[in-house]
């Protein structure tokens, strides 16, 4: 009997995971391919665009091969993909140079540029997002003014995914959740903002086709099936972005839903019927994998990148990195709910959402010399959760109701912080089998559904298994409540010291 399966490709910042899925939901098998990201200069950041097809060709054949799928029983190749890129190609999908990703923040000046012409919050009623250098409007805006010999040979400016559908099919797409990401989009009509591109002076031809995530933008071509080793005509889905297939993985589509990812990074993202505008700003929308639904997101900017900090720092005299977290984990498990008054404010690489503040910097109040290495490890587990917290109550003041949490990520492996997420934010925490899969799955589905195999992603959702349930213990979540203010206070008493301080930085 002939079976079904999917191939979703996760292009992230550090290498492409590309996954097989069965129709059922079923993980099949993965490989790993990595590449470098490059660092010219103070605060840019590139990849080189053929790296990434290079892995898609490399790690396609290997899991074929890996897992003895017949590449006939393949039928549709779909994708999750690093977002708020800026990758200029010519006519005939050629790129002019290396891809700008996310982590470049060279065009400040261009971001304070549509501050001024449009303002911060109209922009921000249009896209549903901050102005920032982030995102990809600032850096073709950079491009324009920099390399204008570049700028004027280019066709269509593509996201990481885009290129490498792209190169499978001979065709110029986006999907709505990457088109979020570009500063340039309006949410709510789903279509470019004529006022943001006149501001900056882009062309709207340079965009490529907008997409929602499960369509079907064509076939595999006779070269990239000698490429790959997929068979030609193979469909190919766009997907979207790696943050709403993350959502989409662990089965966050309806309005009660959330999920909590700790990578370096960290972030609440729920789902939502309608766009949601923060009046402070201080969370952000996509467009969902489902393209009738929204996904408000806020990301803090260390949080993992917290816990992996104090954990070198502290324990660097063990042996390896594995025992580093094992004795940590087991020491902050000794510690009480606030870690024994501690405070721990989680700003090591200054703020986004809750805070917004580029300034901010990590602190430890409250310290004392009856403290312990594992007080100080508990008190960044609290500190990241409290951070998150703001951002859940931003959600919930909204309107938008969370009835339970999904973790996902490094972080999320640690059974104590997850504990201290559910007695924190009060909530159930629920864990899936796998904490690396979702954002893969959630691509896999996008495909699945483009091709027939899913009817809609209410059948999707059957995929998503739990594994673990947390709950709160009504004892330590009293006290959280009750030490959660001073956690705000400590930051509001020391923005001017920020203010101060970054002279000196």
């Amino acid at each position: 009997m002939r079976k079904h399966y999917i191939i979703a490709h996760d292009i992230g910042t550090t290498g492409n995971k590309a996954t097989l899925y069965a129709s059922t939901g079923e993980l099949v098998g993965s490989t790993l391919y990595k590449y470098e990201t490059l660092y010219p200069y103070t605060g840019w950041a590139e990849q080189n665009p053929l790296d990434w097809w290079e892995a898609v060709c490399y790690s396609t054949r290997e899991l074929l091969e890996k897992t003895n799928v017949p590449k006939e029983e393949v039928e549709a190749v779909s994708f999750s993909g690093q977002m708020l890129g800026c990758l200029l190609v010519d006519q005939v999908g050629e790129p002019l140079g290396n891809a700008i990703i996310w982590a470049d923040m060279r065009a400040a000046e261009q971001a304070e540029f549509l501050n001024r012409e449009i303002g911060m919050e109209n922009v921000y009623r249009i896209t549903g997002h901050r102005i920032s250098s982030s995102y990809s409007g600032a850096k073709i805006s950079w491009m324009k003014q920099h390399q204008p010999d570049v700028f004027k040979k280019a066709y269509k400016v593509l996201q990481a995914k885009d290129y490498l559908v792209y190169k499978l099919t001979g065709k110029f797409a986006t999907d709505y959740s990457d088109a979020c990401g570009t500063n340039c989009f309006n949410l709510v009509s789903k279509a470019w903002s004529d006022d943001i591109l006149a501001a900056w002076q882009i062309d709207k031809d340079l965009f490529p086709e907008l997409h929602a995530s499960t369509d079907v933008i064509g076939g595999v071509t006779a070269a990239a099936s000698q490429q790959t080793g997929l068979l030609e005509g193979t469909p190919v889905v766009i997907g979207a972005g790696d943050g709403v297939c993350a959502a989409a993985g662990v089965g966050v589509f309806n309005e009660g839903e959330a999920f909590n990812y700790i990578g370096s990074s960290s972030w609440v993202a729920t789902a939502s019927n309608k766009p949601i505008f923060d009046p402070d700003m201080k969370t952000y929308t996509w467009v969902h994998l489902d393209p009738t639904k929204y996904s408000p997101n806020g990301t803090m900017q260390c949080g993992g990148g917290s816990m992996q900090w104090v954990t070198r720092l502290l324990y660097q005299n063990l042996k390896d990195e594995s025992t580093m977290y094992e004795v940590m984990n087991a020491e902050a498990a000794q510690s009480l709910p606030t870690s024994r008054g501690l405070v721990y404010l989680p700003y090591l690489m200054g703020e986004r959402s809750p805070r917004w503040n580029p300034d901010a910097r990590g602190v430890f109040a409250g310290l004392s010399i009856t403290h312990t290495r594992g007080d100080m490890a508990r008190s960044v587990m609290e500190g990241v959760a409290y951070n998150l917290k703001v951002i859940l109550d931003t959600f919930q003041n909204e309107g938008t109701p969370i009835n339970h949490m999904w973790v996902l990520g490094g972080g999320a492996k640690s059974t104590l912080w997850r504990q201290i997420l559910a007695d924190i934010y009060g909530l159930d925490i629920y864990v899936p089998p796998y904490l690396d899969e979702a954002t893969s799955m959630g691509a896999a589905m996008a495909g699945a559904v483009g091709v027939g195999l899913l009817q809609d992603f209410n059948e999707a959702q059957a995929w998503v298994e739990r594994k673990y349930v947390h709950q709160p213990e009504l004892r330590a979540q009293n006290i959280y409540e009750q030490f959660f203010p001073l956690f705000n206070e400590t930051y509001k008493q020391l923005q001017p010291v920020y203010e101060k301080l970054k002279v000196f930085n």
